[in-house]
């Protein structure tokens, strides 16, 4: 399994999560095979927003048999159960009891990260930074219960703004191939809904979330993804935008390859969906390939936006040319270089000046890129 680091929490998790969904309807048993099975994989980051108690028991119990430093838990403040069905809440007392019974049935003295749950208008916002939600969480985080706070949405604006807070470690979004085509939007639903990816004529990843995973990136702030498969749209072609599929691990190399995502969490139905997804790991850089998909795709143009895809491999220096473009991407977002990330700048620098301009790159790249000029850009940029 890759690991990577939970941008500045320093946290190390797998590169492939489970999601709490794939664990609704099931037994103990079926459960604690799915975690074991997860385990054995490597996986050892787990989102768990589900307010079912059974879920969070049967979790808990599989979770117990393993040293509690063996895996990450994103845990959800703000989501409850009542008369049998999920339910948000931001009423105080509900927040408490539930997040209570969390840490009770799910056997934890500690979550890793504390997740304010599901927000995604200006509103809801305000209403929790403003008021009694944001305390509670500081105070869990004070005690030790949260060791670092995490906010959940699919509004890029939204993402913004907890960016902004200063006091938000990570944000669960929700990105796909699909979704980063759509502006903001307060109305979650559009997402999920065919008619959203009909007719419709698209001019590549929409330059808000583009600058969101940039922004994300140079704060240190770790993104974890949900709804990487685009909730199954993207797995068959008949509901792709794409006209053809992705398989999952090109859908989940897709989300990799954004600045600050440090794992995509999947919703694990069975053992099969597991391993299909754990293949990742061993996949061979074909395997991954999402560019043909995109490139292709009609009614889209990605044309002169480097997707990080790789097809600019092997330069005959060796150069990173993916890498460089991505801080390149970074650099250009900033009104100065940022510190922590100079030594990033001063290495690429380097190598993008190394560049000899013999076109192999941009005749492989299949957007259509420049390469030659934002090496010249890279170069210069760095090199100040």
């Amino acid at each position: 399994m890759e690991y990577r680091i939970l941008g500045r929490t320093g946290i190390k998790v797998s590169a492939v999560g489970l999601g709490g969904e794939g664990f609704e309807g099931k037994n103990k048993e079926d459960t604690k095979v799915i975690v074991d099975k997860a385990m054995a994989e490597g996986i050892n980051f787990i989102d768990i927003y589900n307010s079912n108690p059974e879920v969070r028991s049967h979790v808990g119990d599989a979770l117990s048999h393993y040293p509690r430093e063996s895996f990450v838990i994103e845990g959800h403040l703000g989501s409850m159960w009542e008369n049998g069905q999920y339910r948000r809440t931001r009423n105080m007392t509900e927040v408490k009891v539930s997040y209570e019974d969390f840490l009770r049935r799910m056997q934890l003295d500690y979550v890793d990260v504390g997740m304010i749950h599901y927000v995604d208008d200006q509103k809801d916002f305000d209403q929790i930074f403003k008021g009694s939600m944001i305390d509670y969480a500081k105070d869990l985080q004070e005690k030790g219960i949260i060791k670092h706070l995490g906010l959940s949405t699919h509004n890029p604006d939204i993402a913004f703004k907890a960016v902004e807070s200063g006091v938000i470690d990570v944000i669960l979004f929700s990105i796909n191939a699909a979704y980063d085509m759509l502006p903001a939007s307060e109305d979650v639903n559009i997402l999920f809904e065919d008619s959203t990816y009909n007719d419709r004529t698209y001019e590549g990843v929409d330059p808000k979330r583009d600058r969101l995973y940039q922004t994300c990136q140079n704060a240190g702030v770790a993104l974890t993804v949900m709804k990487g498969f685009g909730a199954g749209i993207l797995l068959k072609d008949e509901t792709s935008p794409f006209k053809k599929a992705l398989t999952p691990v090109q859908c989940l190399h897709y989300c990799l390859t954004r600045p600050a995502v440090a794992s995509v969490v999947v919703g694990i139905s069975n053992v099969e969906e597991l391993l299909a997804a754990s293949a990742y790991a061993a996949s061979t850089d074909e395997e991954k390939d999402y560019s043909q998909v995109l490139a292709n795709a009609p009614r889209s143009v990605f044309n002169g936006h480097c997707m990080y895809c790789g097809h600019c491999a092997p330069c005959t220096k060796k150069i990173d040319i993916a890498m460089v473009n991505k801080y390149l991407d970074l650099a250009l977002i900033q009104k100065e270089v940022p510190e922590t990330l100079q030594n990033h700048y001063d290495l690429l620098e380097h190598h993008a000046s190394e560049c000899i301009e013999c076109g192999a790159c941009m005749r492989n790249c299949p957007f259509s890129v420049n390469i030659i000029s934002k090496m010249k850009q890279a170069a210069k940029l760095f090199g100040h």
